[in-house]
């Protein structure tokens, strides 16, 4: 279940339902295919996490620093997307404090990634436009800053929410709730808020990474751009807008949930963990395991440590042009 999914009100029946009829076997078998695949990417990306942090090299080169926040911030959106998934498998109420603790996680993190592949393709952009500037205005210092203001942005709606509800509606945090993005809302200007802010990340983010894209592609006919460096960021940035089309398919769970919620009521069942799999938890998934395969100094690394074979691990040496 995602922060902009189905509304609780349409489908709380139907999950009602099925709490009550679905035989303890389906729903053993559905917690250990969510839980089972959950974990192993969680581990993945501990793997990736920990390797971009094994050395110094990596904590220190800003576009690893960019890569290592948008593995931990995918990583706690698969894990706050899980929790929400069981606890509408189960039908189980919480305390509405936990569930928007739970959301703070989801909303943030859901937000975070598309910003920070902004920030990510316009690192390329001056590495390639402005190479001679390049280590000069990505320095670390400059990049953590930037990491803090893409976590900031990405935080404002829900934090600005939360305080609202804090102010208006103190108590309502000790009501018991089934955990919804929904269920948080008091008025329509907050569903308002909700919208627009994500389109205008959204909308905003696709302008940038275009326009990296086309501005990499005008330099690389420049004579004194090296060939090989502009072919390389050309391929990063648009596997950028590619991630970004894979952050956009968790929009489509809500609307294909609720056209499946009018087949056969075993139909919907399987579609629904079919969905949650392949619109919530894949794409988000996949996403930096490419970004990250494919980097040739990152690679070999990883896969060491993914094998548990850290002793065959030998000096890294980043090369630039990437």
């Amino acid at each position: 279940m995602d922060e902009g999914n189905a509304s609780t009100e349409d489908f709380s029946f139907i999950y009602q339902q099925a709490f009550l009829v679905r035989l303890d076997g389906e729903i053993v078998t559905q917690v250990v295919m969510v839980l089972s695949t959950s974990l192993f990417f969680v581990y993945v990306n501990s793997v990736m996490f920990f390797t971009l942090r094994s050395k110094p090299i990596f904590r220190e080169t800003s576009r690893y620093i960019l890569f290592a926040n948008i593995v931990l911030s995918d990583s706690i959106l698969l894990l706050s997307n899980t929790v929400l998934y069981l606890f509408a498998l189960a039908y189980l109420y919480v305390f509405k404090a936990i569930c928007a603790l739970v959301m703070l996680f989801c909303i943030a993190t859901y937000t975070f990634s598309p910003l920070n592949l902004a920030v990510m393709s316009l690192e390329r952009y001056v590495a390639i436009c402005y190479p001679l500037r390049h280590a000069e205005i990505t320095t670390q210092k400059r990049t953590n800053i930037a990491v803090g203001v893409v976590w900031f942005l990405a935080s404002l709606n829900i934090v600005i929410e939360m305080f609202y509800i804090t102010v208006t509606k103190p108590h309502s945090f000790n009501t018991p709730t089934f955990c919804t993005r929904e269920r948080l809302f008091i008025d329509k200007w907050q569903l308002d808020l909700y919208h627009g802010l994500n389109s205008f990340y959204f909308v905003a983010v696709a302008v940038i990474i275009i326009f990296t894209y086309v501005a990499i592609m005008i330099a690389a006919r420049s004579i004194s751009t090296d060939k090989d460096s502009a072919k390389k960021a050309r391929k990063t940035v648009l596997l950028h807008l590619i991630q970004l089309g894979l952050c956009l398919t968790s929009f489509l769970y809500g609307i294909l949930e609720r056209i499946v919620a009018t087949l056969p009521f075993a139909l919907f069942l399987h579609l629904r963990v079919l969905l949650f799999f392949l619109l919530l938890i894949l794409p988000r998934c996949l996403s930096p395991l490419i970004y990250g395969l494919r980097d040739d100094t990152f690679r070999p690394l990883f896969l060491n440590y993914f094998r548990c074979r850290p002793g065959s691990i030998k000096p890294v040496v980043i090369s630039h042009e990437k």
